[in-house]
């Protein structure tokens, strides 16, 4: 009988010490798996990271645009610029020219 009241007893002391042994188990898996944890943190910031870089190539892109078209102003007129654009338009060459053609979507600028 001493042996069953001793197991008893002991099994009653390890009840509440297991119980928050799960508890802090499970929100320990959770703060690095879970939805708003440690991994999902990582991978948010590589997102951010990568949308930055993103963001600071197209606006490089959008300068580039920017100054062509501010050459193509009438306060300021690029010549060399406007005759480009009006060849490219009008498909049309000099005599002296050598016209080397592209395919779709490889264009030069």
């Amino acid at each position: 009988m001493s042996f069953w009241r001793e197991l008893k007893r002991r099994a009653k002391d390890a009840v509440l010490p297991l119980f928050f042994i799960g508890v802090c188990s499970y929100f320990g898996w959770h703060a690095r798996h879970g939805e708003r944890g440690l991994i999902a943190f990582e991978q948010r910031t590589a997102e951010i990271a990568a949308a930055r870089a993103e963001l600071v190539r197209v606006e490089a892109e959008r300068d580039a645009m920017e100054r062509r078209v501010h050459g193509l102003r009438s306060d300021r007129l690029d010549r060399d610029q406007l005759d480009e654009r009006a060849r490219a338009l009008l498909n049309m060459a000099g005599r002296d020219e050598i016209v080397l053609p592209y395919g779709p979507g490889r264009s030069l600028y």
